[in-house]
């Protein structure tokens, strides 16, 4: 009796141990354990909402190299237009904006990867940039492969909005042809003699095309083009050529802290007869034209010639943050890209599909440090200010700054279509 009640026992101890692990697995599975379901659905919502909360932008820029002021530039006016355009709150219609910044090293293989990488790894919803027009034309094709917006700022070159187009590219910054619309209406008229001089890739090229087909419509005759290696320094072999060809005037197109303009001034141009002309660059770059002082042209920005609350507001805010420093040549184009953006996010209600963003932008006015913008809709560039200028001594800093002898308007520097 006491056997049998034993293993009695023993199995009743048995089975309980069995129905415990049965009950023990479902719970864990979570094939039959409410709980466990609510909280893996709750993690799943949790992880949604955290992702639709926040708008990321991915901005690439030589932040090394010789386009690194650009880079700069560019990111400084990125960020202050951001913390514009959202009064400081780094939100938009309620969604955390998010920035992530990456060096191209102005190489379009290096350019492409670091796309590919903030549109795979971080899933950012927009790209912004960048300083080359040579690392921008090889990311461009990745925004319509991966059907996010770019806002291209500060690569000019004309194909980027024309032969190499796609709808999901939009341009605050101006580009070549509104150079040349520019530059051409200040000295090309009924046989002019020009030589241009340009670096030898696609911004310098489209430049140049640009140019020479405007001011041959204004009856200029164009003696020779020039193409230096964009990483030159002896600018000598170059300079000698546009002398031989015997111009009127020379027009210089370029980019970089690699200048022409000291060897331009060391072979006495001016004094064989050769006016320069040019767009006004960057600080850095006019701290060399000392013996340009005189020079007519033109320029994308400097900071005494925009007349508008943004501007004043960038002027203002740069200098405090930056030691007295002011805004440069593209600074306020970084700050345009980041206004385009929250403008238009603003418009959607912080929706970021690609295809709803491409019917508010095309066509979008929005206000900027150079005044209003406009992305036209055939090809999405911005059309915008430029300033007619001419290069002044100055008793407050040491290199000619540009002062202003009119606003060019949108209508007036318009480039032509060439998307089509």
């Amino acid at each position: 009796m006491k056997v049998n009640r034993l293993w009695s026992l023993l199995l009743v101890i048995f089975f309980i141990g069995i129905l415990a692990a049965c009950n023990d697995s479902d719970d864990a599975s979570g094939s039959s354990g409410e709980p466990a379901e609510d909280t893996a659905e709750g993690s799943g919502e949790e992880s949604s909402d955290e992702a639709q909360e926040t708008i990321k932008i991915g901005v690439l820029a030589s932040l090394t190299g010789a386009l690194e002021a650009y880079g700069d530039q560019t990111k400084k006016g990125f960020e202050l237009g951001i913390e514009y355009a959202t009064d400081g709150t780094m939100e938009v219609a309620g969604k955390k904006i998010e920035i992530f910044f990456e060096d191209t090293e102005t190489d379009p293989t290096v350019a492409r990867q670091k796309a590919i990488g903030l549109l795979e790894d971080k899933e950012v919803d927009f790209l912004v940039g960048s300083s080359s027009s040579g690392d921008t034309l090889a990311v461009t094709p990745l925004a319509e492969e991966y059907e996010k917006i770019m806002v291209v700022e500060p690569a000019a070159a004309d194909s980027i909005t024309g032969s190499e187009f796609n709808e999901y590219i939009f341009r605050t910054a101006r580009n070549s042809a509104q150079d040349a619309v520019a530059a051409a209406a200040s000295i090309a008229g009924e046989g002019v003699k020009i030589a241009t001089l340009a670096p030898d890739y696609s911004f310098g090229h489209d430049g140049v095309a640009a140019f020479v087909a405007a001011a041959e419509n204004l009856g200029a005759d164009i003696v020779h083009e020039e193409y230096a290696d964009q990483a030159a320094t002896d600018f000598t072999a170059n300079i000698q050529k546009i002398i031989e060809s015997d111009p009127d005037y020379l027009y210089v197109v370029w980019a970089g802290a690699n200048s022409p303009w000291n060897q331009i001034s060391d072979m006495r141009l001016q004094e064989q007869g050769i006016s320069i002309t040019t767009g006004a660059p960057d600080i850095a770059a006019l701290t060399t034209m000392s013996q340009l002082v005189g020079m007519e042209g033109f320029t994308v920005y400097y900071h005494t010639l925009p007349d508008n609350e943004v501007n004043d507001w960038l002027v203002a805010e740069h200098k405090e943050r930056f030691d007295g420093a002011i805004p440069d040549l593209f600074t306020p184009g970084g700050m345009s890209a980041a206004i385009a953006i929250v403008e238009a996010l603003k418009q959607n209600d912080g929706d970021a599909d690609s295809a709803t963003l491409i019917e508010t932008m095309e066509g979008m006015s929005f206000d900027t440090p150079k005044g209003t913008m406009t992305f036209r809709p055939e090809d999405h560039q911005a059309l915008q200010e430029m300033y007619s200028i001419t290069l002044e001594e100055s008793d407050e800093v040491d290199y000619p700054v540009p002062v202003l002898n009119r606003v060019l308007t949108p209508e007036e520097t318009a480039p032509p279509i060439m998307n089509q």
